[in-house]
């Protein structure tokens, strides 16, 4: 997953909540049309059963009853339709993320609940549906856009908690703050990134913890 930095981090045109869903990479026609929920399904079956990889969008047409060239109306690659499932699943953990971030009671205590709620999120997420996993591997090793916006959004919502702990003196205010978010992402990959997180499950959600531990001092005034 890579991070755009040619801009500063917490004005970050992609808005993943926000976007049409035919704007995103690949997708065409419609974007509520019957047919794209279709292919979508039949996507998630098919990715669960027999991998991302060994799939074809002829093995969808046939699923679905339908010729290539229609899907193709929809969608102009297997791609865009796993970053059709992507950006859905990643908008969930996003917004999961948000919901955890309302509760907090100080920057602080913020800057906690990212490195908490990503890696528990993370892994429930990629590591009880191996569909999921499979896409999330494709999208990382590919830099699909979904993957792209994820970790923009993540570099918005941490330089928002930089600032808020900037402005009640919590935070220190000389590392430029596209650096810090940059370093930040860097400590929180092994939490987030699903095949550097295979690996460090069990250092959830206790090493997360202690990383974010490290980060806060590091922030300390």
């Amino acid at each position: 997953m890579s991070l755009v930095v040619n801009r500063p981090v917490w004005r970050y045109v992609f808005v993943m909540n926000d976007l049409h869903p035919s704007t995103h990479a690949g997708q065409r026609g419609p974007s509520d049309h019957t047919i794209r929920d279709q292919i979508i399904a039949a996507a998630d079956e098919h990715f669960g059963h027999y991998g991302y990889g060994k799939t074809t969008v002829a093995d969808l047409a046939k699923a679905i009853g339908f010729s290539k060239a229609y899907i193709y109306k929809f969608f102009d690659s297997k791609q865009a339709i796993g970053e059709a499932i992507c950006t859905r699943c990643l908008g969930t953990l996003l917004g999961t993320v948000k919901e955890s971030l309302a509760e907090g009671k100080s920057a602080t205590d913020k800057m906690r609940r990212i490195f908490k709620t990503i890696s528990l999120e993370s892994c429930k997420l990629l590591f009880n549906d191996r569909k999921l996993y499979d896409i999330a591997v494709y999208s990382c090793a590919e830099n699909w856009p979904s993957s792209a916006r994820y970790v923009d959004q993540v570099g918005e919502l941490l330089a928002e908690v930089i600032l808020e702990g900037r402005a009640s003196g919590e935070f220190e205010r000389k590392t430029p703050i596209d650096e810090a978010v940059r370093a930040i992402l860097l400590a929180l990959q092994p939490f987030m990134h699903p095949v550097i997180l295979q690996y460090n499950l069990d250092a959830v959600p206790e090493g997360a913890n202690e990383v974010a531990s490290l980060v806060l001092r590091s922030l300390a005034p």
